[in-house]
């Protein structure tokens, strides 16, 4: 078996970070689902080509909360979390080859990263736009994507419309910012760790400053 891995939600502010692995005998098994890039798939279509691919072949999804992603961040970079993901997800598939999105400047050094937390006899292989490259990487994207898009909709059922997630939506940042002026906090569905929650608390704690 060969297998592809890819994450969605890496370097967003709130929400998880979902990492999914999807594998194949062949390297064209998935080609006829119409499987791409996932930021290049509309939403309909992904879910309709998610479904096939979870009916078609074998898959594993890793969920890494917010709250979990900031503990790890205490000892480990975002990439090294990312990777030891990835291997996690692998973890459950016999794959003897496999194909990973490189989350590192230097693809290589991500896949002896990747290849250092997997199973012994597995071929790790690392690319930049993997997801464009190879059909199962391609696959892994779009569960990865769709499968966060639906726990970010059930966050913004709970929580109010919180965008995307992503510190580039400012729906996402409107969200935060009012949450920590009326509350003088996060939410538990925003990384701490990141420089965007921190800079608007440093805003709040300045503001509160002058107030006074």
């Amino acid at each position: 078996m060969i297998c592809g891995v890819d994450e969605a939600g890496k370097g967003s502010v709130l929400g998880p970070m979902v990492v999914a692995a999807v594998g194949c005998k062949n390297m064209d098994d998935l080609v006829s689902l119409g499987v791409a890039d996932s930021k290049k798939i509309p939403p309909k279509s992904r879910e309709k080509i998610s479904s096939e691919i979870k009916a078609q072949f074998p898959f594993i999804i890793v969920i890494r909360s917010a709250q979990e992603i900031d503990i790890l961040r205490q000892t480990m970079t975002m990439n090294e979390i990312v990777a030891r993901s990835h291997a996690q997800a692998l973890s459950s598939l016999p794959c003897s080859c496999v194909y990973v999105d490189a989350c590192d400047v230097n693809e290589k050094r991500y896949g002896e990263t990747v290849s250092s937390f997997s199973r012994p006899g597995c071929t790790i292989i690392s690319r930049h736009k993997a997801d464009n490259l190879f059909p199962p990487v391609s696959a892994a994207s779009i569960i990865a994507k769709v499968e966060r898009d639906r726990i970010i909709k059930e966050l913004s059922h709970e929580y109010g419309d919180i965008g995307s997630g992503y510190p580039s939506d400012q729906v996402t940042i409107t969200y935060l910012s009012e949450y920590i002026r009326h509350h003088n906090r996060p939410p538990v569905i925003a990384r701490s760790s990141w420089e965007t929650v921190k800079n608007l608390l440093h805003k709040k704690s300045q503001s509160s400053l002058l107030d006074f």
